[in-house]
């Protein structure tokens, strides 16, 4: 059953996890508005929500990130390497992806990292990475269906919190899916390299 869904969703072979966690949230939970037809799994036309496969890189996931920040040079060994490492590391790393089958290119990708902790009763910590649409995808609401699977895929691994980094301006964004800011809490950082 979950490769004849990866199948129709665009990725033959290899995702990042099982794509039925992907495929079995509950509609009801999601929180966006969306034109007739189109939802966070299915986000109309060509376009196909799936996770993140292997044979991604070829489909310009790389490129796709770059539009975010940099990425420096990755090949496709480095990539490899590291997916395979993403993926041993079971019920951590959710990379969903949007892609357009028929051109057979990434045009949208969000990451959720469950950081499992001790604190809270040993449960988990869902941490949103990497929101990206791809400039000429824009303005057709992708990041906001990328959102709300995450938030719901949160609820799901029954993470205590969910927590992102993000510019002023998408502060309205992100606060329609239930983030705020919170008062004395400050986010710091050490940048180790660029």
């Amino acid at each position: 059953m979950a490769e004849e869904v990866s199948q129709q969703n665009g990725c033959l072979e290899n995702p990042l996890y099982d794509p039925e966690i992907l495929y079995r949230l509950d509609p009801s939970k999601f929180k966006g508005e969306y034109s007739e037809g189109l939802s966070p799994l299915k986000p109309g036309g060509t376009l196909r929500t799936r996770p993140l496969c292997l044979d991604d890189y070829e489909k310009g996931y790389m490129e796709l990130l770059s539009q975010l920040t940099a990425v420096g040079e990755v090949s496709k060994e480095r990539f490899t390497e590291r997916f395979n490492k993403m993926k041993a590391c079971v019920d951590t790393y959710f990379i969903t992806v949007i892609e357009d089958v028929k051109l057979g290119i990434i045009v949208g990708t969000v990451t959720l990292v469950v950081e499992q902790k001790f604190i809270h009763g040993a449960t988990a910590r869902a941490r949103l990475e990497d929101l990206v649409i791809n400039d000429a995808y824009r303005g057709r609401q992708l990041g906001k269906m990328l959102l709300d699977i995450i938030v719901v895929m949160s609820e799901v691994f029954h993470c205590y919190k969910g927590s992102l980094e993000c510019k002023d301006h998408l502060v309205k964004l992100y606060s329609q899916y239930g983030f705020e800011k919170t008062p004395g809490q400050n986010y710091m950082q050490q940048k180790y390299f660029d």
